[in-house]
């Protein structure tokens, strides 16, 4: 069980292990407190991590899921399961594209501000006290690179030690807080959460701001739920015991550090309060276990968006990408190159474009608060519908605070979060032209009934001379036979001996596949394979497990005919991005593609 605790640790909480570098010095930055008004701005961070991510994620979302798995897809499956209404179904959708999209852009915004910030501490360093913003930079942008380009090797060994460096992290800032605690106890007086509330009604501008700010700590808490399925509820809730604390205690020690006077750099709250402690000499150990912490918060970042994107094409809302497996033992561990270099070149902009984690912070928050609003409505809606009266009161408390924070980090936007709502804007335009185009698509395609279809294949294979062996035709069901299946058999009379309907049926758990072989009429079968979202399809193996031994597959090729501009997207979208056959892997020497002609 504490081997599981730790593998969450380091594969969950980098993200919030990693907000202390800089949420309470921007906070300090921005509002320019007094002794008292710090009290009540610590007191509003532990109570932020309280409230959102320890009851809204860690108790209550982790509560709902599909098989152990967690996640904005899931909570918008549990919620149209809960309702027969197409509107409400239809806004749900709308919600996970939405949310969606805020956690990718939102993963542009994470590794910049994170490995940035770690990069910036190398000024406390004698004889590095001046270096230029642009080496730092620099630093920040040599990592960048190298992580990067390590996703495609794979980092499946790695992961194996980032629990323990994370355990040590949480451990180490934990004791640096502690040990000025000591020194300065009255700001254990904070825990209490007056302080917080009497900040926000003594000082509502300087509260507004704050609350902008404060959710910076609470980052992360999207990812406890997200990777539910990898880690287990358990295991993330045993981590969160031990990491909690340390959180609470660095945040502590900072406000105690500032409270004594313990710098003249507000910018520098996490970086001057451990060197205090360490001194010259321990310091550098502790800013390479600063850097190597946020590249393990970079990297847990950038794998949740290769999950996020590969749930998106699994229920059919995002187009299919070419994804490479990094790992013979997980299936769930892959690589999608467009997906990193998308990442990556938006990383590169933020550096150049706001040039200090500072100014990163006035645009970070917005695509967070937007999530955890989500989140809190799919929660309240989905308790009302279950009428459970107790988690349904809690559900409607946290979205009034869910709303409160996104609506204070509206006053970001012209200060940089309009970038968040452009990098998110493009995966949400995606998603919506993909899911429009493709209902588009299957109305415009001349289907025929399974009946007539059964009937005309039944005259043709009693009287054509049949081509020896098997042939493999994709459909989706066997609702209507989709045009191509019906010009290869009637217009072209190609006929084999054993002719066999493929489906592929997304099933609503994350995991499991099973594979159904029947016959529907002498020389046509049907073989459906049910395969969870987030399993990754071995056809071949799934194929000979119920003695399938093709020798040609044949598929449909959609060239799509319009003058519309907004189809011409569509069209040139379906035409850049992989097959239905090449995202499955299905033998080339095999596929048979046959045009069929749709205007729009």
């Amino acid at each position: 069980m504490l081997k599981g605790a730790l593998r969450a640790m380091g594969a969950v909480f980098g993200d919030l292990g990693t907000s202390p570098l800089y949420t309470f010095s921007v906070i300090v930055l921005l509002t320019k407190p007094t002794q008292k008004e710090i009290l009540g701005i610590v007191s509003l961070i532990i109570w932020t991590l309280i409230i959102l991510v320890t009851v809204q994620y860690a108790w209550f979302a982790m509560n709902l899921s599909i098989k152990g798995e967690g996640g904005t897809v899931v909570l918008g499956e549990i919620a149209k399961s809960l309702t027969k209404s197409k509107k409400l179904r239809k806004l749900y959708r709308i919600l996970v594209f939405i949310g969606l999209g805020f956690l990718l852009g939102d993963g542009v915004i994470t590794p910049a501000i994170t490995i940035l910030s770690s990069a910036e501490g190398i000024r406390l360093i004698p004889g590095f006290e001046h270096t230029p913003q642009f080496e730092v930079i620099l630093i920040a942008l040599i990592i960048t690179v190298g992580l990067f380009l390590l996703q495609s090797k794979g980092t499946g060994k790695l992961g194996e030690y980032f629990g323990p460096i994370m355990f040590l992290w949480f451990t180490s800032i934990g004791l640096i807080g502690f040990y000025h605690i000591i020194s300065y106890p009255q700001v254990l007086y904070t825990l209490s959460p007056h302080h917080a509330v009497e900040f926000l009604m003594n000082n509502p501008l300087k509260g507004f701001v704050a609350l902008s700010e404060v959710i910076l700590a609470a980052t992360g808490g999207e990812a406890m739920y997200a990777d539910m399925g990898h880690l287990g509820r358990v295991a993330i809730r045993q981590a969160w015991i031990y990491v909690f604390p340390m959180l609470v205690l660095n945040y502590l020690g900072q406000a105690s550090f500032l409270l004594k006077g313990g710098t003249s750099k507000e910018q520098a709250v996490f970086f001057e309060s451990a060197h205090a402690v360490l001194g010259d000499t321990f310091y550098i150990p502790f800013l390479i276990l600063v850097i190597i912490a946020g590249i393990i918060a970079s990297q847990s970042l950038i794998s949740g968006a290769f999950s996020i994107v590969f749930q998106a094409i699994n229920v059919r809302i995002a187009p299919l990408l070419n994804i490479k497996h990094t790992s013979t033992e997980l299936s769930t561990q892959i690589y999608i190159p467009a997906v990193n270099w998308a990442l990556m070149m938006g990383v590169i902009f933020m550096y150049f474009n706001f040039k200090t984690s500072d100014n990163m912070a006035s645009a970070y928050g917005f695509a967070v608060s937007a999530v955890m609003t989500i989140t809190g409505f799919f929660l309240t809606f989905i308790h009302l519908m279950k009428r459970e009266v107790f988690y349904f009161i809690g559900s409607v408390f946290l979205l009034f605070v869910d709303i409160a924070f996104f609506l204070s980090n509206f006053y970001k936007i012209p200060h940089g979060a309009y970038w968040s709502v452009i990098f998110a804007s493009v995966p949400i335009s995606v998603m919506v032209l993909y899911t429009s185009g493709q209902s588009k698509l299957y109305r415009k395609m001349r289907f025929i009934t399974f009946k007539e279809f059964v009937l005309k294949f039944e005259e043709l294979y009693a009287k054509s001379p049949r081509i020896k062996g098997t042939a493999i035709f994709l459909v989706r069901d066997l609702k209507s036979i989709p045009p191509y299946v019906t010009q290869t058999f009637f217009e072209h009379g190609i006929l084999y001996e054993d002719n066999v309907f493929l489906s592929l049926v997304k099933k609503d758990e994350p995991f499991g596949v099973s594979t159904l072989l029947m016959e529907i009429t002498t020389g046509l079968r049907l073989v459906e394979i049910r395969y969870g979202y987030m399993e990754v399809l071995d056809i071949d193996k799934e194929l000979r497990a119920v003695g399938i031994y093709e020798r040609a597959i044949f598929y449909g090729v959609e060239y799509i005919y319009t003058d519309k501009f907004l189809w011409k997207l569509f069209s040139f979208l379906k035409r850049t991005t992989p097959s239905f056959v090449e995202f499955y892997r299905f033998p080339h020497g095999k596929l048979h593609g046959v045009a069929v002609r749709v205007e729009f």
